[in-house]
């Protein structure tokens, strides 16, 4: 995965015709844009400070310091009335989202003490530095006419939990459009046939998030697994057994060809640099290939929980949601609707296969299963939970000829699951279980999802808004 860190510009803007007439503004103003740098100064995260540009040579050359820089995502800083000649040249050369800070120093103007001052040069001195507010009509109506996006935030520059929430959001959502852009998404196998719903454009998905897509092949992982030693065996072994609540009745000789698939799918995703994979494969009775194929479920999840999530069924986009899910730190594991629970109010939803281990409620069981439903094969599967609290969903689908995103929030509850050795959770949404079905299939999301935990459908939101997605947000 990339070593790059996102790297978020930051210029205020100002008036250079001011400063001889009315001393002290200029150096107050710079203070304003040091106190914008340190709030979106954290770890992971270059800012790129370029002070106050009060003229349009200045604009040019910090377009030309941006885009030399490789941005991500600019921070505009209004402090005081400013031409849009000394924003749209900085802005239009780095070619990358645009946020708008509207940011005033208090929460008012005192009128009294500013109306007793006595001097109004002195006054109108005051009143422009707090006169953040004022160019920013002029800014996004040259925005619109240039054809740039961008987003605001607006309030106050001190002590404003409002705009230190959207800070962090639209920080946190270019991080992970950054995260996105550098993924390396392995493709492995085939479509499971006849799912026209999860067939997918791949050229899509790297125009749209900027992935690369790495075709792996089986038998790579099959040499792979072949040359897995009896020590790092042992040593995955032992993993499972610290990671998993491994059931009585699973065999031995299951659990082995577990861990000899688990050593040899982490040495694929390393050879090829992978941060995310997709995969199915079935081959045919009594292959080598077949064998491996149906050993995969621990080691999937394991990668998964270590931040390369793997979808089964070769779903291409739903990978990518759980990388969205994952990147934003909520985890992220394949899921589809298993049945309705009209006495509670509940969906069960849940996935044959692998599951996100790090958001389990409790340890996750490792079960024998002696047929892998609609599959080939036989073995070992894990059976989870999501871990009780609030949830949020997330599809990436294809729609026309572009890609949108479907999210919800929710909550996972407890109660009974069927203990069939799959994925399985209980989940409430403020729609209620039969409305919210039929929201969320009307915005023709496929079959599956990513669920993570925590409610994130506000930045989830702020990312389509970077990436230029439609995303419906059905709760």
């Amino acid at each position: 995965m990339t070593r790059r860190t996102l790297k978020a510009g930051l210029f205020g803007i100002g008036l250079n015709t001011y400063w001889p007439q009315f001393p002290g503004l200029e150096e107050r103003l710079r203070g304003y844009v040091d106190e914008v740098a340190d709030k979106l100064a954290r770890p992971g995260v270059t800012v790129v400070n370029l002070g106050l540009v009060d003229e349009s040579h200045a604009a040019l050359e910090a377009g030309h310091r941006f885009r030399e820089a490789d941005v991500d995502i600019i921070f505009l800083y209004v402090t005081t009335y400013a031409l849009s000649s000394t924003v749209l040249p900085a802005v239009r050369r780095a070619g990358v989202p645009v946020i708008v800070l509207n940011l005033q120093p208090a929460p008012a103007i005192d009128y009294a003490a500013f109306n007793a001052m006595g001097d109004r040069t002195a006054m109108t001195g005051e009143w422009l530095a707090h006169c953040a507010a004022c160019p920013v009509p002029e800014i996004a109506n040259v925005f619109r006419r240039a054809g740039i996006a961008f987003h605001q935030v607006t309030g106050m520059l001190r002590n404003d939990p409002h705009v230190e929430a959207e800070i962090e959001g639209w920080i946190e959502a270019a991080r992970v459009a950054h995260v996105m852009a550098h993924n390396r998404l392995g493709v492995m196998g085939r479509y499971y046939n006849g799912m026209l719903d999860i067939y997918s454009d791949m050229t899509l998905q790297s125009a749209v998030f900027g992935t690369h897509v790495e075709i792996v092949e089986i038998d790579e992982l099959a040499e792979l697994r072949r040359a897995a030693t009896p020590a790092e065996i042992d040593a995955c072994l032992a993993e499972i057994e610290a990671e998993f609540d491994v059931q009585p009745d699973c065999e031995p000789a299951d659990l082995h060809r577990a861990a000899a698939t688990a050593v040899a799918l982490r040495r694929l995703a390393e050879a090829h640099d992978l941060g995310s994979l997709a995969y199915y494969y079935e081959s045919t009775p009594g292959h080598e290939h077949e064998d491996v194929g149906t050993s995969v479920i621990l080691g999937c999840s394991m990668l998964t929980a270590r931040g390369v999530p793997v979808a089964g069924e070769y779903e291409v986009k739903n990978v990518q949601a759980m990388k969205i899910m994952d990147a934003f730190g909520a985890g992220g594991s394949f899921t589809e609707y298993y049945a309705m629970d009209f006495a509670d109010d509940v969906v069960l939803m849940g996935h044959d296969g692998p599951g996100h281990i790090g958001i389990a409620q409790g340890r996750t069981k490792v079960r024998p299963l002696k047929l892998y439903h609609g599959k080939v094969g036989a073995g070992v599967s894990v059976e989870m939970s999501v871990r009780h609290g609030p949830v949020t969903l997330l599809s990436v689908t294809e729609e026309g000829t572009g890609l949108k995103l479907v999210c919800a929030q929710g909550e996972s509850v407890p109660g009974p699951i069927l203990e069939i050795g799959n994925t399985n959770s209980r989940y409430r949404f403020p729609l209620g279980a039969r409305r919210f079905v039929e929201a969320w299939n009307a915005e023709g999301p496929a079959h599956h999802c990513a669920i993570g935990v925590g409610h994130i459908a506000d930045r989830l939101e702020k990312l389509a808004q970077l990436l230029r997605l439609p995303i419906a947000r059905v709760c």
